[in-house]
């Protein structure tokens, strides 16, 4: 279980780092997963720029999410309730990601449905939802902070992989971490190539329904998510993000065996 965890770590710390090496997250925004051994806990970073996260940066939560160890005065996302209240709501989701990508704001900002321009782009759904916190809790801060908050979201969310948050940015989820980033990456550029139609004229093709749903299984009928995932990784890596390696435990201290002690006893 131990080596289990230890993987799932290394995958998630990597996961942040691929979505802010690509673009996705910059200072603000966190990915967070389920735990791999009990569904009722996920795995969240303490509060910290997704590109610096490491495999010993992560909280342990319960859905509720409370820290199940006391953290200490580590920092926590003020968000997690997004992920938490997410969890609760969908038992088949493994992996959540919160962002404000560029790409994807000048469709939040004028109210525009997303929809899938190019084949990859199909994993984000033809218009997902969109939620409006003024119109549940009145004028905030714009955080997502309350369990309550949280819960109109993920009930937004429904089914949907993916939902559009006003004036604010997009929440996303995966049946895995690297399905997760797999659909926050190529959903990032869609949002972008729309944009830039949208710029050209309005009469954009996008994917028929049939078209959508046979494309979106490119991530688990092919070897795309493998050959992305790989490939972010590497660029990570040529960044100079690559994760430091891990802290080795030290090593106690040797035992004298008994028949050397006996004989620098005699010699005394």
């Amino acid at each position: 279980m131990a080596n289990k965890l230890t993987e799932a770590r290394i995958e998630l710390a990597l996961a942040n780092r691929i979505v802010a090496n690509e673009g996705v997250i910059d200072a603000f925004g966190h990915v967070s997963m389920r735990h791999p051994d009990n569904p009722n806990h996920y795995f969240l970073s303490r509060s910290r720029a997704p590109e610096l996260v490491e495999p010993d940066d992560f909280i342990e939560y319960d859905l509720d999410s409370n820290p199940v160890r006391d953290p200490g005065n580590t920092g926590q996302y003020s968000e997690r309730v997004i992920h938490g209240e997410i969890f609760k709501a969908r038992p088949d989701v493994m992996a959540v990601c919160h962002h404000h990508a560029p790409a994807f704001m000048p469709l939040i900002a004028n109210s525009i449905d997303y929809v899938p321009v190019f084949h990859l782009g199909a994993v984000g759904g033809i218009r997902p939802p969109f939620w409006d916190q003024q119109e549940e809790f009145g004028d905030t801060n714009m955080l997502v902070v309350k369990p309550a908050e949280g819960a109109s979201l993920a009930k937004a969310m429904g089914q949907n992989n993916m939902v559009l948050m006003r004036r604010h940015g997009v929440t996303v989820v995966g049946t895995s971490v690297k399905d997760c980033i797999f659909r926050c990456v190529w959903s990032t550029r869609n949002a972008a190539y729309q944009v830039q139609s949208l710029a050209i004229g309005t009469n954009i093709a996008s994917l028929t329904p049939g078209e959508t749903e046979l494309a979106g299984q490119v991530s688990s009928k092919t070897t795309g998510l493998t050959r992305s995932w790989e490939y972010w990784s590497v660029r990570v890596a040529k960044s100079g993000g690559a994760l430091p390696a891990p802290k080795k435990a030290k090593a106690a201290p040797a035992k004298k065996s008994a028949a050397k002690k006996a004989s620098k006893k005699k010699r005394r």
